[in-house]
């Protein structure tokens, strides 16, 4: 079943958020926010665009105290972003290495209301500005306001997700279960995993993603020791575990969860991580409810796996924001203690060394309630699933 989701979102959502960033902007005493990366431009614009791609150009969206986002862009993006509801739209013929849109955009920030005399932008927390240093700091001498971080703000803005945004999670996780009911149809010992992983990717994209820019996979006699590299030309064997961990794209979200297959057998060792893994996303999902908080996730989570006999976890935490990235904050820590509120999307990722070079992860996604948590992915089976 191809998605019929509807693509975009109408005005109405891009002006509330506008509305929510300027509400957060007057308690920030910022007079104006720059934008430069791709998540965040797309998040107030709409403009949605393969190009960023190529890093030869800077692009520049400018958040007033009040109206409409500005845009500072290379003049081959101006059709694009005509088409959003961004209306004030400056250009220039870029590359332009002498002055690449920097004047413009100090022209556009200068000529502002300055009631507070500061710039926000991205410099802090999990951000970066994706434009040169230099032409930055350049920025900094030609603006006659003060540059601050307003990093954090706008991750906080953003992991809240609106209904709309919800629903394209869960079209995306509903096209890469697919994805992943289909494996044990084809994939047996013999194959490499490239081949399995490359026939899962096709299989997503019928379904109805537009990308999937990232699968990976490990596998192993027994276990594996690695979930952040392949897929591989190994080949699988006989009594091989197999991971594989996907972010999936449709219309600019992600979806991010995997699954474990044994082929032929598995220890009875291995068979018990994987229960207590799954084990642990219950755990998980019970505590992910407003008023909790990440730290309450993880420490639910690892409860469950240091139970079980839990070497260590050489993942750093046990889940993350989800959205527009593949990873967004918070983190699902001992001491990242975020508050859940509703709107949240989330992974739960309770992963354990549970042998010397073995590991076991399981990874669903989920959205904070009213009254709790909905599953966004479709559970995976509560005991390891042996392809014979």
């Amino acid at each position: 079943m191809k998605s019929i989701l509807q693509r975009g979102f109408t005005t109405a959502e891009f002006e509330m958020r506008a509305t929510k960033a300027q509400q957060k902007m007057r308690e920030l005493e910022v007079d104006a926010i720059l934008l430069t990366t791709e998540p965040n431009v797309r998040y107030f614009s709409g403009f949605h665009t393969q190009f960023w791609h190529s890093p030869t150009r800077p692009w520049f969206l400018i958040l007033p105290a009040e109206g409409k986002p500005i845009a500072v862009i290379p003049e081959i993006g101006a059709s694009g972003m005509a088409g959003t509801w961004v209306e004030d739209i400056h250009t220039w013929a870029s590359p332009r290495p002498d002055d690449d849109g920097i004047s413009i955009v100090a022209s556009v920030l200068n000529s502002l209301p300055s009631r507070f005399g500061r710039v926000g932008a991205t410099l802090g927390i999990e951000s970066h500005l994706r434009m040169p240093v230099a032409n930055y700091l350049q920025l900094t001498t030609l603006v006659s306001k003060e540059f601050v971080d307003v990093s954090l703000a706008i991750h906080e803005l953003r992991q809240v997700k609106s209904v709309a945004e919800i629903d394209k999670v869960r079209e995306i996780c509903r096209i890469t279960n697919v994805g992943f009911d289909k494996i044990p149809g084809y994939a047996k010992a013999g194959m490499t995993e490239r081949e399995i992983c490359k026939q899962f990717g096709i299989d997503m994209l019928m379904e109805g993603a537009d990308e999937c820019p990232y699968i990976i996979a490990g596998s192993g006699q027994d276990g594996y020791d690695s979930i952040i590299m392949g897929p591989t030309d190994r080949v699988i064997e006989d009594g091989d575990v197999l991971i594989i961990d996907t972010g999936a794209v449709r219309d600019g979200y992600f979806s991010d969860f995997d699954r474990n297959w044994a082929f032929g057998h598995a220890s009875e060792q291995t068979k018990a991580a994987y229960r207590a893994t799954y084990e642990a996303t219950t755990a998980g999902f019970e505590a992910a409810r407003p008023g909790n908080t990440t730290s309450d996730i993880y420490n639910a989570m690892w409860k469950v796996l240091e139970a079980n006999g839990a070497l260590g976890n050489d993942v750093g935490r046990l889940g993350h924001g989800l959205g527009m990235e593949l990873t967004e904050r918070p983190s699902n820590t001992a001491t990242d203690n975020t508050l859940l509120v509703p709107g949240m999307v989330m992974t739960l990722e309770p992963g354990m060394v549970y042998a010397p070079g073995k590991s076991m992860v399981h990874e669903e996604n989920i959205v904070i309630t009213e009254n709790g948590a909905e599953w966004l992915s479709q559970r995976a089976e509560p005991e390891l699933l042996i392809i014979k």
